[in-house]
C-alpha cells in the first residue's frame, strides 16, 4: 500500500509532467482550478490548485475533501502512483471505477487531453 509520502511524490511528479508538457497538454495544464486527491485507502485528501501548467499542493488533510473543488479526483493510493508512472492506464480505470474524477463538462473536456 502506498504511503503518504508515495501519494504526494506521485502528486508532485505529475506537477513536472504537466510542466514539460508540450501542445494541446500543456494548454489543457493551464487551466486555473481548484483540485482534491482523495486518495481512499488512506483517507487523505490532498488539496491544491492547478495554475501555470502546475498542480501546487496547499493541504494534506484527514477524511475525504472538506470543501468541493472544481476538479475532484479520488482512488486508491496504489492505483495513484500506478497512474502517474504510467503504469495504469486512466480511461481504463475511470471506466472500471477504480479512479473517480468529477469536474464540469467544460472541464472534463480540457483534461481529456491530459489524460
Amino acid at each position: 500500500m502506498a504511503t503518504i509520502v508515495e501519494c504526494r511524490t506521485a502528486l508532485e511528479k505529475l506537477s513536472d509532467k504537466m510542466r514539460d508538457a508540450d501542445g494541446d497538454v500543456r494548454q489543457a495544464a493551464a487551466m486555473d482550478r481548484s483540485v482534491s486527491c482523495h486518495v481512499t485507502d488512506l483517507d487523505v485528501t490532498f488539496t491544491g490548485r492547478m495554475a501555470d501548467g502546475r498542480i501546487k499542493v496547499d493541504d494534506t488533510l484527514q477524511g475525504p475533501p472538506p470543501q468541493k473543488a472544481q476538479i475532484r479526483l479520488a482512488m486508491t493510493g496504489d492505483d495513484l502512483v500506478a497512474l502517474v508512472d504510467g503504469e495504469l492506464n486512466f480511461a481504463k480505470a475511470w471506466g472500471s471505477g477504480r479512479v473517480r474524477l468529477e469536474a464540469g463538462l467544460r472541464d472534463l473536456f480540457h483534461l481529456r487531453k491530459l489524460l
